[in-house]
């Protein structure tokens, strides 16, 4: 019995049967014959029942056997969050194929290095975005192209006017020529009438490759198992299951190619939820509209989101009657987001904490709020083993600080196709995080922060979050991030770039803000203002680019 397990919400258990399914076709079968008729998703105000995402997967897995796929084919999917993109995604795992989820913003350079790393051979992508894969497919081993445009799903009328409107008023799908291409309405079209065996598939197929956001180096494929999956989706439903009932309304504004999403959207299918699926989170105005037509028991998202929600007026006169939490990951929850988003929705926003190679979550605050903790990513989830280690692999007293290290089922097996960097990242089965943290005697943890990120100033150490939450609670700071720059003195400096959200702010004001809450080695020495700061697909700010960036621009001397 370890000490968190006391902090779980009531009738959490600390051990799980994780041998339920074979696999994640499994989950949506069950999900069929208990919520058939019942909505699974929903998208630009068009719905497909569970009874519906059962029958068009299976359309789209007949599919791709006509076209030669076989089991254990990598099939790239590039889209933001639309009705077509569970339809592709659980047809490929019918299938038995392992999906690479590819971010649809991707460069063509991006986009190369994933496809070729993979060893891709199909790809299903947004017209939008096609004329970048013209560009790099010949040095790509991808053979079969269906092409899919926003309205593919929305059905009669209203498709061929949301298609028509993109492509000609709009005018957002640049050119294109993909010889032998497949359109996506003909491709469900053909699979009506193709039949389909499934293949045996069981929990150590590889379902995912999993491309870690390369915000510290290289973007590589976590090899991600249809158990490692399984496993992540029942440790966390567990935790749900107190809060969350059967058939409610969850929002998805983060894109399910992200790996936070992406268990969360199949954890949602096992509790037959209608997962509304919001495409572009950034139109802000389009995104308040659409949760005004709902009243929705749950949401996802990352700080910045959460903060620029907060930062809007009409967001105050949105439904939140039936709305029992929201679960912020993908970076750290700054205090005053979390105080706010209770005090403006009457609901907890809870802090978890996981990584690609994870599946991903491995620590969450109790989800009944009771017990939450902000400034922490809470509490190992049930079935994972976290310990804080030193530099020697050895585990640290609680209180100390040292790197985050992981176990459990939802690990993944390793880098595709790198077996050094696999071995660098893993020890007798424990996933090294490149977290820093401190563990307290009842299990919670807080994160210090990256270990590659740490700022050395005078021999100190200076973790950035720590920077950033404090210059973030200045009434006229919208977004803050914060990194190290050298100096001749003192190894590092921090620098800190800062967008405002009160134009009136100087950096003398700001400067003298840090020396009232910060002590002396901590505060900033330099203060640059920015309109925006870089960040992920996910809304997390990319300390490397703001590093890269100005070490093109200055010296420090």
């Amino acid at each position: 019995m370890k000490p968190w397990h006391k902090l779980y919400p009531g009738g959490v258990p600390p051990t799980i049967n994780f041998d339920e399914y074979s696999n994640l076709s499994e989950v949506l079968n069950q999900a069929v014959k208990k919520f058939g008729s019942d909505p699974a998703c929903e998208n630009l105000g068009k719905q497909l029942t569970y009874d519906d995402l059962n029958r068009l997967s299976r359309d789209f897995a007949a599919f791709t056997v006509k076209a030669g796929l076989k089991k254990g084919d990598r099939i790239a999917i590039q889209m933001p969050n639309l009705l077509q993109y569970l339809v592709v995604l659980f047809g490929s795992l019918r299938a038995g194929l392992v999906v690479v989820n590819t971010n649809p913003l991707y460069t063509p350079r991006e986009m190369k290095h994933q496809f070729k790393d993979s060893g891709a051979l199909a790809i299903v992508i947004l017209a939008n975005f096609a004329s970048n894969l013209e560009k790099v497919i010949a040095d790509t081993e991808i053979k079969t192209v269906i092409v899919t445009e926003i309205g593919d799903l929305l059905g009669g009328l209203k498709g061929v006017l949301v298609n028509f409107a993109v492509k000609y008023i709009k005018k957002m799908i640049p050119t294109y020529d993909l010889k032998g291409h497949h359109l996506f309405k003909k491709v469900m079209t053909d699979g009506e009438t193709l039949p389909f065996d499934e293949p045996v598939i069981t929990k150590e197929d590889l379902a995912f490759l999993q491309y870690t956001g390369g915000t510290t180096g290289v973007s590589k494929g976590a090899m991600l198992t249809h158990g490692n999956l399984i496993s992540n989706l029942m440790q966390v439903e567990c935790l749900i299951n107190p809060i969350i009932k059967e058939k409610e309304v969850t929002i998805t504004p983060l894109p399910m190619y992200h790996i936070f999403a992406l268990t969360n959207s199949l954890g949602y299918v096992r509790l037959g939820l209608n997962n509304v699926l919001i495409t572009n989170p950034k139109d802000l105005p389009a995104f308040v509209k659409e949760l005004k037509k709902h009243k929705f028991a749950n949401i996802i998202g990352v700080n910045t989101l959460f903060n620029a929600l907060l930062n809007r007026d009409d967001f105050k006169s949105v439904d939140f009657s039936a709305m029992k939490l929201a679960v912020g990951g993908g970076m750290a929850v700054q205090k005053y987001v979390s105080e706010k988003w209770q005090e403006v929705t009457g609901a907890p926003l809870i802090e978890g904490y996981g990584l690609t190679e994870a599946s991903p979550v491995l620590t969450i605050n109790p989800l009944d709020g009771k017990n939450h903790r902000v400034g922490s990513i809470g509490i190992p989830i049930p079935e994972t083993e976290i310990e804080i280690w030193d530099e020697n692999n050895q585990p640290v007293p609680n209180g100390e600080i040292g790197e985050i290290v992981a176990k459990g089922k939802q690990i993944m097996k390793g880098y595709w196709h790198r077996p050094k960097e696999s071995a660098e990242i893993m020890t007798d089965g424990w996933l090294h995080t490149g977290d820093m943290a401190i563990m307290d005697d009842e299990g919670y943890i807080k994160i210090v922060d990256r270990k590659k990120e740490m700022i050395l100033v005078s021999g100190f150490n200076v973790y950035p979050n720590e920077i950033e939450n404090v210059v973030a609670l200045h009434d006229k700071v919208l977004e803050v991030g914060a990194i190290g720059v050298p100096d001749p003195t003192s190894t590092e400096v921090v620098k800190i770039f800062v967008v405002k959200s009160d134009h009136s702010l100087t950096a003398e004001e700001l400067q003298a803000y840090c020396r009232e809450n910060l002590t002396a080695y901590k505060c900033p020495k330099h203060i640059e203002f920015l309109d925006e700061l870089p960040k992920s697909n996910v809304g997390k700010v990319l300390r490397r680019i703001l590093k890269e960036n100005d070490a093109k621009l200055n010296t420090y001397t």
